[in-house]
């Protein structure tokens, strides 16, 4: 498997991006799927219930959906098996009250933090890698 596996190294380079644009969690029945895969999703989950479509926000007219979200991505290419980056952020995000819906890609991790909350939950990431950096530089 590919990807950084130190825990040291991927918070010291772990680099949060904010992509542009708001986004949306939504469910659709798994039999319909297909209608909706012209929103765009750029993510989608099976579960019991349906399936969960990750949205740009102006693809979800039409049907409940999550309040907005923004994105914000790890550039550092992670490896899944990486142990505590996940535990790493979502500490430091919670410190700060910032709610955190993770998903994890083959080369990245995302962040889809709310809306109103995006610019602090980024300012609190980049605080976090700069504290592992400072660490090393220490060391």
């Amino acid at each position: 498997m590919s990807g950084i596996t130190d825990l040291d190294e991927l918070l010291a380079t772990m680099e949060p991006a904010l992509v542009e644009g708001s986004f949306v969690y939504a469910s659709v029945p798994a039999a319909d799927l297909a209608l909706h895969l012209v929103r765009g999703p750029i993510g989608l989950f099976r579960e019991e219930e349906g399936i969960t479509l990750i949205l740009p926000a102006n693809g979800a007219a039409g049907f409940a959906a999550s309040p907005p979200m923004r994105m914000i991505t790890l550039t550092v290419h992670s490896s899944l098996e990486a142990v505590g980056l996940t535990a790493a952020f979502a500490t430091a995000l919670t410190k700060a009250g910032i709610s955190a819906n993770v998903v994890a890609g083959y080369h990245h991790d995302h962040i889809f933090v709310p809306e109103r909350d995006a610019e602090r939950a980024l300012e609190t990431l980049r605080a976090l890698s700069r504290a592992a950096r400072e660490k090393g530089d220490a060391g």
